[in-house]
């Protein structure tokens, strides 16, 4: 432990000045001490690693909402989505009844390959049965996942057979893709939607436009919504595609380090053609650069609600034992010179962790004449002289409200008690096959298919069956249409993929919608 104190001073000894070091020395000198002291003196036994690992959050707490630090196995389960790859069985799955069913097999994936099928129910890993025994779902995933080239022997109940079925996985390299969704949304116009940056986005973004332009499109939505961001690079990228060489992007600046620029290289992918970008109050981070670089550029339109307003640039501290610190060193600044990072005091994390309720609580997020900007937040876009306004966030060009209609208390008590997931999975489970064979294509299925009457009414006894006196009679015909829209979805997503589910979302969708509407006219 003293090791790695030492280490660090010398870290910081590189990056301070002469004049402060002296007092720095002292300071770590005390941390040092204190640390000794109580190791060695305290009257009760104490866990040192949990005592630095304490002083360390006690310092990130009093900094800004976004530093933090993680402990070795938390930076590798924060890593994981960003790094675009892990190591398992390639399968997509939820769990019903205590058992793991699985939805969907990777395409090309080590249990496609090995004959595992979608509806499938995985009874055991190895001589460990996972079914039955209530096993914590993060448990089961680590049985699942393991190095490359091992063997994952699974016991898996089918459909219309007896026995229990015996297969043999060898784990592989299974990718985990950002962009959720591509597909036509008009006959010239394409959508995007992805959920977050991360190191294989750009490619599978630039992928998607490839595709869909093949398809005639000559107009492109990116919908970023509830996008929590990711890697700078990866939307810096995804810009180049969409503006002009040299154009900047955005820019970086921070008290210790040098201002840096990033600037379009401009790329061939989609240099022409309308494009829009979807926001909502869960954007942050770099789906706001990107956000900001289409509008502040006047390349295209941002449609939705303000964003979510995190612009902190965080610097990986890597330490001996695998944890790592996330320091915030700069802020983001849009080419227009609007500043990403929303108002925050240090140290008060839980009142910036409700900033989206407060927002809503406002009207921010219902009501566009909620939201009043000073003079001193208008800003100009950089060839059309358009006003945006700074403050935190980016306020789009049109501004959609949240539908709080749209929802019943019902409905959401439903899906929080996994009433209406376990009910689409009981029903693929038996009719999976059936389904397939009246539907061939997504299209006839989209234009045909009824959720059955008896599915809605067995959701709707089991949710009286749950809440008892509080079930809200008075909301039942309405939850029924919204329960037949996410069970034709969730029913979509499982026969086919992602894109036919956002399909079936986005027709409901009011800013999916506004943006068609805008490519149109």
């Amino acid at each position: 432990m003293k090791k790695i104190l030492l280490l660090s001073i010398g870290i910081l000894s590189c990056l301070l000045s002469a004049k402060a070091q002296k007092s720095v020395d002292e300071q770590i000198r005390k941390l040092i001490i204190s640390t000794i002291t109580i190791n060695n003196y305290y009257v009760d036994s104490v866990d040192t690693e949990k005592l630095v690992e304490d002083a360390i959050r006690g310092m990130i707490e009093k900094l800004d909402p976004h530093s933090a630090y993680s402990t070795a196995e938390q930076t590798k389960r924060l890593n994981e989505p960003l790094q675009g790859s892990f190591d398992g069985i390639g399968i997509q799955f939820n769990i019903l009844d205590d058992t793991l069913m699985v939805i969907q097999t990777v395409t090309g994936g080590p249990s496609e390959k090995a004959g595992v099928m979608a509806g499938d129910r995985i009874i055991s890993v190895g001589d460990t049965a996972i079914a039955g025994v209530k096993m914590p779902q993060e448990d089961i995933m680590k049985r699942l996942r393991g190095p490359r080239g091992t063997k994952a022997h699974l016991g898996i109940v089918r459909e219309g057979i007896d026995e229990t079925i015996y297969i043999d996985v060898i784990r592989d390299k299974i990718p985990l893709n950002s962009v959720d969704a591509a597909f036509m949304v008009t006959p010239h116009t394409g959508l995007i939607r992805f959920s977050n940056f991360a190191a294989t986005t750009y490619d599978e973004v630039v992928e998607a436009i490839r595709k869909l332009k093949a398809q005639g499109m000559k107009n492109l939505i990116l919908d970023v919504t509830q996008n929590g961001g990711g890697f700078l690079q990866a939307a810096a990228e995804i810009a180049s595609e969409l503006l002009p060489k040299d154009d900047l992007i955005v820019y970086t600046q921070g008290r210790a380090i040098q201002p840096q620029s990033f600037l379009s290289r401009g790329g061939s992918a989609f240099q022409d053609g309308k494009v829009i970008v979807l926001v909502d109050e869960y954007s942050a981070s770099a789906a706001e650069i990107l956000a900001g670089a289409i509008q502040d550029q006047d390349r295209g339109l941002v449609v939705g609600r303000r964003t979510f307003g995190k612009g902190l640039v965080q610097r990986p501290v890597d330490l001996p034992d695998g944890s790592m610190i996330r320091l915030t060193i700069a802020k983001y600044y849009t080419p227009s010179g609007r500043c990403i990072q929303k108002p925050y005091e240090k140290g008060k994390q839980q009142e910036y962790r409700m900033d989206v309720i407060n927002r809503f609580n406002h009207g921010e997020l219902t009501n566009a004449d909620s939201i009043h900007f000073p003079d001193s937040l208008r800003f100009q876009t950089l060839k059309k002289g358009r006003t945006v306004y700074g403050g935190g966030g980016i306020m789009p060009d049109y501004f959609v409200p949240l539908d709080t209609t749209k929802n019943t208390s019902l409905y959401r008590q439903i899906v929080a008690k996994r009433i209406l997931v376990d009910a689409n999975l009981r029903y693929l489970a038996k009719h999976r096959n059936e389904l397939k064979q009246k539907f061939p294509t997504f299209e006839d299925f989209r234009r045909k298919y009824e959720v059955p009457n008896e599915v809605i009414d067995n959701i709707l006894a089991e949710a009286k069956k749950a809440l008892k006196e509080k079930y809200p009679k008075d909301e039942e015909q309405k939850t029924t249409e919204l329960l037949k829209r996410m069970l034709r979805a969730l029913a979509a997503r499982d026969l086919w993929d992602m894109n036919e589910y956002f399909a079936i979302i986005y027709e409901d969708d009011d800013i999916v919608n506004k943006a068609i509407q805008l490519m149109e006219e």
